[in-house]
């Protein structure tokens, strides 16, 4: 599988969680706020009718939201190593 899928995968991958996530809460603070900034930056990034999209910043603003909810750099590790290898 080409590099570009599998970070796509992941990608789609950490946006489920995060989804699950916050649906899962009732109470909504200002940590959420944030993390509905990031993927809204992130979704109108993929959103470029001319399909030109920067992957690295699509990571990087869903890779924060994951980390502002559940504070864990472990599941974000495999997006930085995928970016390393691929340059």
């Amino acid at each position: 599988m080409p590099a570009k899928q599998i970070r796509l995968r992941r990608i789609q991958s950490l946006a489920h969680d995060i989804m699950v996530e916050m649906n899962s809460k009732g109470d909504q603070d200002d940590s959420y706020r944030i993390v509905i900034d990031h993927l809204s930056r992130a979704i109108g990034e993929l959103s470029d009718p001319s399909g030109d999209y920067s992957l690295d910043y699509v990571e990087e603003k869903i890779g924060t939201a994951h980390y502002k909810i559940f504070k864990n750099m472990k599941k974000l590790t495999p997006l930085r190593k995928t970016k390393e290898s691929a340059r």
